[in-house]
């Protein structure tokens, strides 16, 4: 496998900030870290889909069509290659819709379409069939490095020239209860945390850079239950990185392994939840946060510290789920 360089081209999201823009980097919208439950701010989906076709999808799969049309279409690209998908709980709400009617209307009246948009890979199967795309398509749902699971599948394509560019997305929704499920297991709701939300980012990836590409993807590495000096290592070694993009979100539990790979680089540690919420995909608007972050050179939302940033030509955005840690390495191109 040879190493090719591969680019990011383009990355949005919809999320609990104005959604398919980037104003959250001057003008970010603010939630209180009270462990709440916020639901994403969503796009015109009328500029997306036709009114028959709308009212049969959920939300969140209305939020990947239009997260996903926008950046193909940012990076020129109407026939992707590959289409990765990641997703920890896949269509919640069509899902309970679905259970819901079982128990309450019985087996003989059921209707279909919630049940076939209750599956994980229904949101790769959309986007594939909505663009004709008869190519490689896979969908992630590994709990919290759902994401970086597919785009390291992403890079190992790219870089066996398999594919010469690939859609890349994290889609998941936050229903009231699933979140009263995850709160009782300290996911999310615990006090001083920052809110429980929604998120639907998409990202497309490519080896050759588009014209207004944003920056390189340099490394995706997942890690089984390592010691944080060992992630520490890697941050530094032969790439080594400016900053820590971390998923910090206000859990002693969770905040820990940051603040002791913090400790062992001594690099300064910004943060994205405070801006994007809990998920299990939160870790994609962490990468879109830096990407943007990078090509943009303002990372004065990411940063809470009161010491005054480096320059910044590199991160490194660090994720774990209790059990796997995940490495994301970015680098400008400026």
């Amino acid at each position: 496998m040879t190493e090719r360089r591969i680019y990011i081209n383009a990355a949005q999201q919809v999320s609990i900030q104005r959604p398919l823009s980037d104003s959250w980097l001057d003008s970010p919208v603010d939630y209180p870290h009270d462990g709440g439950c916020q639901a994403a701010i969503d796009p015109d989906f009328k500029a997306f889909l036709a009114p028959m076709e709308a009212r049969r999808m959920g939300r969140l799969l209305k939020r990947a069509v239009a997260v996903s049309d926008t950046v193909l279409a940012e990076a020129s690209v109407s026939d992707p290659d590959a289409i990765l998908t990641a997703t920890g709980l896949g269509c919640v709400e069509n899902t309970e819709a679905f259970l819901n009617a079982l128990c309450e209307e019985g087996e003989d009246v059921m209707m279909p379409t919630a049940f076939m948009q209750s599956t994980h890979n229904t949101i790769g199967s959309l986007l594939a069939i909505r663009r004709k795309c008869h190519g490689y398509n896979s969908t992630y749902a590994h709990k919290g490095v759902s994401f970086e699971s597919a785009l390291l599948d992403a890079v190992v394509q790219l870089r066996l020239g398999a594919v010469s560019n690939a859609l890349v997305g994290a889609f998941d929704e936050m229903t009231p209860t699933y979140f009263g499920f995850l709160a009782k297991t300290g996911f999310v709701g615990q006090p001083g945390m920052v809110r429980a939300s929604d998120s639907a980012v998409a990202m497309v990836l490519s080896a050759v850079p588009a014209e207004k590409a944003l920056c390189e993807l340099m490394d995706v590495r997942l890690m089984y239950r390592p010691a944080a000096g060992k992630v520490a290592s890697y941050i530094m070694g032969q790439e080594g990185v400016d900053a820590i993009v971390a998923g910090i979100n206000g859990s002693e539990k969770n905040d820990k392994i940051y603040e002791e790979i913090a400790s062992a680089t001594c690099l300064p540690v910004m943060g994205y939840k405070h801006l994007f919420g809990e998920n299990y995909g939160a870790s994609a608007a962490g990468v879109y946060a830096a990407v943007r972050c990078l090509h943009s050179g303002r990372f004065a939302s990411l940063h809470a510290g009161e010491m005054a940033l480096p320059e910044i030509r590199s991160v490194a955005v660090v994720n774990h789920d209790g059990r796997s840690v995940s490495v994301v390495k970015l680098g400008s191109l400026c």
